[in-house]
């Protein structure tokens, strides 16, 4: 379960958070019949988020953001940067809602399946390369960005465009940290860090190594 309880439908009468609940869950109660999404996702972002509907509302307004056909940024771009923040970030609902998306607008299987590994990939084009490691310039180096790098970003998109995809990536980048900090959608799981077992009678000994053995 996420780390905060979901809010039920009558115990809202806000009109946005009733709004997503249709939207996600027509007719059901997030709280108590939380079934899944279109995506087969849990469908339990807004259900928490809901505790500060305004807060909720500043969220679904950036994803309206993201989505309305207003932007000049092409799609395939903003989900390219989108997905490689998911894997950076180590958030499992972004990183898979947005290969579906990818899919959907028809991205092919195999690059896909090489975001992980981007640089290895000689399917990316200039533009799509220069895309990727700006997204791992966000979400794994808090911003710093080389020149050289932003400088490439130019040569392939207006300044528009720029504003746009730093905008959105950051904004996905903060929502990545969100969902994992709260243990919403997909990204509800144990720590995987842990300390493994030992022998019953294991103690650490501090004490002078043997002599290592002279390969001369």
């Amino acid at each position: 379960m996420p780390r905060l309880r979901l809010v039920g439908r009558a115990e809202t009468d806000d009109p946005l958070v009733r709004f997503m609940y249709d939207r996600k869950f027509p007719g059901r109660d997030p709280a108590t019949e939380p079934g899944v999404t279109a995506s087969g996702a849990p469908g339990n972002y807004e259900a928490v988020l809901a505790h500060a509907p305004d807060v909720l509302e500043h969220a679904v307004r950036g994803f309206h953001l993201k989505q309305t056909k207003r932007r000049s940024l092409p799609l395939r771009a903003m989900e390219l940067a989108i997905t490689r923040v998911g894997w950076a970030c180590g958030c499992r609902w972004m990183f898979s809602e947005h290969s579906k998306i990818l899919r959907g607008i028809g991205v092919a299987e195999e690059l896909i399946a090489a975001i992980p590994a981007w640089q290895l990939c000689a399917g990316f084009n200039d533009s799509e390369r220069a895309v990727l490691a700006y997204a791992d310039c966000i979400a794994l180096d808090h911003g710093r960005t080389p020149d050289a790098l932003f400088a490439a970003l130019q040569t392939q998109f207006d300044e528009e465009q720029l504003v746009e995809l730093t905008y959105i990536t950051s904004m996905f980048m903060m929502n990545a940290a969100m969902i994992r900090a709260l243990k919403l959608e997909h990204d509800d799981y144990d720590e995987p860090v842990r300390e493994m077992p030992s022998p019953p009678d294991y103690r650490f000994v501090d004490r002078e190594p043997a002599p290592l053995p002279d390969r001369r």
